[in-house]
């Protein structure tokens, strides 16, 4: 599997893989973190492209079987500021990974994406929905310390806040 930032002809192949994925939460008791609402909406994807922040994994064949957005910086992520119920390990500079999904296809695409993620700047935060046990399972056994509760603007389902140094 490889990484490369995402063109506009993936965008097609990102909408059945997020459909796909809004599928297997909902399946996996958590039907409240991107189905309600349809997360992600074509356009935030096509924001996405546009600002340089959208990846795809491609498998050895060529095929796109996974996508996340990823950015880093200082004080990037506006629902990172306030944190409840805990603390951030640090406050330096992060990376910071969201709409992490694949296409189901093969084992592993989410753990090379925040590998990867991870070998850009030693520095990831992550949130996930509370029901997202998946996910939850993964973070905790990449490395990832949960550090509090943070709230995000598309919906009022609180998230766990996770930070790995």
């Amino acid at each position: 599997m490889e990484i490369r930032k995402t063109v506009e002809a993936d965008v097609p192949q990102l909408m059945k893989i997020y459909a796909y994925a809004r599928e297997f939460m909902a399946k996996t008791g958590n039907p409240n973190q991107w189905g309600p609402n349809n997360w992600p909406p074509e356009e935030l994807i096509h924001n996405d492209i546009k600002e340089g922040n959208s990846y795809v994994c491609v498998n050895d064949a060529g095929d796109v079987i996974g996508t996340f957005y990823y950015i880093e910086g200082k004080d990037i992520e506006p629902t990172y500021i306030n944190i409840e119920d805990g603390a951030w390990i640090d406050d330096s500079a992060y990376g910071v990974i969201h709409r992490l999904a694949s296409d189901g296809s093969e084992k592993g695409i989410g753990k090379f994406c925040i590998d990867w993620a991870f070998s850009q700047c030693n520095h990831l935060r992550v949130d996930t929905h509370t029901d997202n046990k998946v996910m939850q399972n993964l973070l905790a056994k990449l490395g990832f310390k949960k550090c509090g509760i943070i709230h995000v603007i598309q919906d009022n389902y609180p998230r766990y806040a996770y930070e790995k140094l």
